[in-house]
């Protein structure tokens, strides 16, 4: 896929669906990630929700030292490689430092900057000066309105194909909450926004080292995000999340997807016929 055509892709449903980034936390093994991507990839080529598979090839930002963290970052990136090869969809993957960027750019069609690296300014350019599309997750420390700032950066530095993504904000110590208000804030920006289904149910902060969450709620909060006319949706899945290597406590089982999707469009058929009803009056 034509990298200068990311943005247009993510917003090419016939229907004005919501587009869809999902995938496993972190690549496992190819076996697993190929499997993921094919089935998810049925499920949204039947209700044309574009799709992009996402993985993460290292996981950098873990609490505990022995935290698994990835199967080693070229075997990763090569296999994220082979997903987009196999099946001519775009992926994404976190970054960490600016010399990361052009290393993971050679692999992938997006790269994501992880919410606590947001103002990172040397990676935002670095990301951006790889011509790939940046997706921003906003800090759970941040204001909506102060994205437009992360979002400059990487325009400035001559790369117009960035989106940001609604992670949640910290509540309190072991809990985060979403605020609705901020989608719709972000979107002035004039870039797709993204809700992050997932890590927005994180409870963060746990007395064993290993973050929690709310794996019940992700219905929830997704169709929350699609009634306020986010952009696109965030889930990261598994064939069985309570094996999962990494964040198995906020992953949707892989065959609970194809029902939570259907639900979504739905509601985003709903919510386009109000819109245009709107356009009419």
């Amino acid at each position: 896929m034509n990298h200068d055509s990311i943005t247009k892709y993510l917003l090419s449903s016939p229907n004005g669906n919501f587009f869809l980034l999902a995938g496993p936390c972190v690549i496992e093994d190819e076996k697993m990630a190929l499997d993921i991507a094919e089935r998810v990839l049925a499920m949204t080529s039947a209700l044309s929700i574009p799709y992009v598979f996402k993985g993460s090839y290292r996981k950098a930002n873990r609490s505990r030292i022995d935290s698994f963290t990835g199967i080693g970052d070229i075997k990763a990136l090569e296999i994220l490689r082979k997903v987009r090869e196999t099946f001519r969809i775009p992926v994404v993957t976190d970054i960490h430092t600016a010399e990361e960027a052009a290393i993971a750019a050679e692999y992938v069609d997006i790269l994501q900057i992880p919410a606590f690296l947001c103002r990172q300014t040397d990676l935002l350019v670095a990301a951006a000066k790889t011509g790939r599309m940046v997706n921003i997750k906003k800090g759970q420390f941040l204001s909506p309105d102060a994205m437009r700032h992360a979002v400059q950066k990487v325009r400035d530095a001559g790369n117009n194909q960035v989106a940001i993504t609604e992670r949640g904000t910290t509540f309190g110590y072991q809990d985060l909450i979403v605020d609705y208000r901020g989608i719709p804030e972000m979107q002035k920006n004039g870039c797709p926004v993204i809700l992050d289904v997932t890590h927005s149910l994180q409870q963060p902060n746990q007395m064993t080292g290993v973050t929690g969450g709310r794996p019940d709620m992700i219905e929830t909060v997704a169709r929350a995000g699609i009634a306020v006319g986010a952009d696109g949706i965030f889930i990261e899945t598994h064939q069985n999340p309570a094996v999962a290597k990494s964040d198995g406590a906020n992953m949707l089982p892989l065959n609970k997807m194809s029902h939570l999707l259907s639900h979504l469009t739905l509601l985003r058929t709903a919510v386009n016929a109000i819109k245009q009803n709107q356009q009419n009056q």
